[in-house]
């Protein structure tokens, strides 16, 4: 039996944005700004210097990612430390102090205490 920090929306950062468009759009990309949800007028940016998971809606033409609406949103964590600090929050009997996200992470106080504050947002 393989541990659940083992899959790979854990570890690598395109992974992460897959797992949570599937289960943010399960039917396909939303735009945030106007609502158009039709996948043929919503197409996937590519490039070298383009970021992961970049979206553009053809009909208001403007640029969205699966962050946009909800608590990832200015952020610049990756996605794979949000996942895991949503993992560790929510299997942890009596919660999960910002000094301990920010050890386990790896990530500064400022960036433990804002992912813990929006985490806890969340759930609320």
């Amino acid at each position: 039996m393989s541990s659940i920090l083992n899959a790979p929306y854990f570890h690598d950062e395109a992974a992460a944005y897959e797992y949570v468009e599937a289960h943010l759009w399960p039917n396909g990309p939303v735009c945030p700004h106007c609502g158009n949800c039709d996948s043929v007028r919503i197409g996937r940016l590519t490039g070298k210097s383009t970021r992961i998971g970049l979206r553009k809606c053809y009909d208001c033409r403007k640029p969205f990612t699966v962050k946009v609406g909800t608590i990832f949103e200015d952020s610049h964590a990756p996605m794979r430390y949000w996942l895991q600090a949503i993992y560790l929050m929510c299997s942890s009997k009596k919660g999960v102090s910002t000094r301990q996200l920010q050890r386990t992470l790896g990530v500064g106080l400022k960036t433990a205490w804002f992912m813990g504050h929006r985490i806890r947002h969340a759930m609320v």
